[in-house]
């Protein structure tokens, strides 16, 4: 989630890490969260709202997200698009989210923000992630008497799935952020956003395409991008890490097997 970063507690925490907060309907700051914010989706919340909504990716990129392009590397994320009238998120109702059961990573970590770096070490650099608070004046769940800690709160609002799905896009995100690569061209962050978000797009480039007459994928991983979104998904991140030139994922075929 972008945010102002006014409200970030410049303090790293763990997961043994406490803090107070409940959120409820009937509090007096109900759903204000919801509103005037920046939410980056993660490959695995599209792929969730997507399916929670019955509707294929693309339409849900265009119905509900825009595109943040990174200035420095060019890359491109998917920020949930808020509404022109009140500036809220379209799945926001009076009763609460509409979505709840499929809603993204940020809104599950809230009011914890989660950071990741890579740090040094004798083995080489080691990825680690770390948590912060965000108090927003305007939230009165601090207020409230329930004592969580940052391991028990992500356990209570399902971030464990998310952050696993999303493991493999989190280290491309840290590796790119690393490099001195200049920025992606146009065609470029084009191949980037299909492959991170639009997976039924992404699942027709390889079926209907060259693709695999192109790149050799064995037949069990083939068979299971036709009928299941995660295993595209994941294949998207190989695909990723291919065309962003961080590890050499896919092969390509030989020119005797293209002849054949």
């Amino acid at each position: 989630m972008f945010m102002s970063m006014q409200y970030v507690e410049p303090t790293k925490r763990d997961l043994n890490s406490k803090f107070k907060f409940s959120c409820y309907k009937g509090i007096g700051c109900f759903t204000k969260c919801c509103t005037r914010t920046d939410i980056l989706l993660t490959p695995y919340d599209v792929l969730k709202l997507k399916t929670h909504l019955g509707i294929p990716s693309d339409e849900f990129l265009a119905k509900y997200t825009r595109v943040y392009v990174d200035e420095k590397s060019g890359q491109p994320y998917a920020v949930l698009k808020m509404t022109e009238e009140e500036g809220k998120c379209p799945f926001v109702t009076d009763d609460g989210c509409s979505v709840y059961e499929s809603r993204p990573l940020n809104c599950r970590y809230y009011p914890v923000g989660q950071g990741l770096m890579v740090a040094a070490s004798e083995k080489g650099p080691v990825k680690k992630e770390f948590y912060f608070f965000v108090k927003d004046p305007n939230c009165l769940g601090y207020k409230e008497d329930r004592e969580w800690t940052i391991g028990e709160w992500r356990t209570d609002q399902g971030t464990l799935e998310y952050d696993e799905m999303n493991r493999e896009w989190n280290d491309i995100q840290l590796r790119r952020r690393g490099s001195s690569d200049p920025p992606l061209d146009e065609n470029k962050q084009q191949l980037v956003f299909m492959a991170s978000y639009d997976v039924d797009k992404f699942r027709s480039f390889i079926f209907d395409s060259r693709f695999l007459e192109l790149f050799e994928v064995e037949d069990q991983e083939v068979e299971r991008m036709r009928n299941d979104d995660v295993a595209v998904m994941q294949f998207g991140f190989k695909y990723l890490k291919f065309i962003l030139m961080i590890e050499e994922t896919l092969k390509m075929r030989s020119p005797a097997a293209l002849a054949k």
